[in-house]
């Protein structure tokens, strides 16, 4: 069965408006990264970056349920924290910093509870968005 074109044409227009989102989401992050500091700025930063982990899979899967985008991005952001514990994210970090940015350098369990924060913040926002009558 062929998708219509209508739908082939909302995908795209989906996947448009995620990668405009994901680039406000980008600049806002890098911008609480350089200007903020203390619990409160690392806290808005790692949702922040669960966010954008949930809008780059959105657009991969831009026809997936929000809420199982929004456990994937849980699942990659764990991932990502866990691996962490092997050290090479800070080694590589030395190397070339933007690493740091991508990949952090040190554990810390209450990133995960940001991660999940950001995005369910991420997937309420999309089925909300989703949801909305067409014009």
């Amino acid at each position: 069965m062929q998708p219509s074109p209508d739908r082939d044409a909302t995908v795209r227009t989906r996947r448009r408006r995620l990668l405009i989102a994901a680039v406000l989401v980008i600049v806002v992050g890098l911008a609480v990264h350089l200007i903020g500091s203390g619990p409160v700025a690392d806290f808005t930063g790692d949702a922040l970056y669960a966010v954008m982990i949930y809008l780059v899979i959105a657009v991969v899967f831009a026809r997936a349920a929000s809420w199982a985008v929004g456990a994937a991005a849980v699942v990659v952001c764990t991932l990502i924290e866990l691996f962490q514990f092997t050290g090479l994210p800070g080694v590589w970090a030395e190397a070339f910093w933007p690493v740091r940015l991508v990949l952090g350098v040190g554990f810390d369990a209450r990133d995960l509870i940001a991660y999940a924060a950001g995005a369910v913040a991420a997937a309420v926002c999309d089925l909300v968005t989703r949801r909305r009558p067409p014009r």
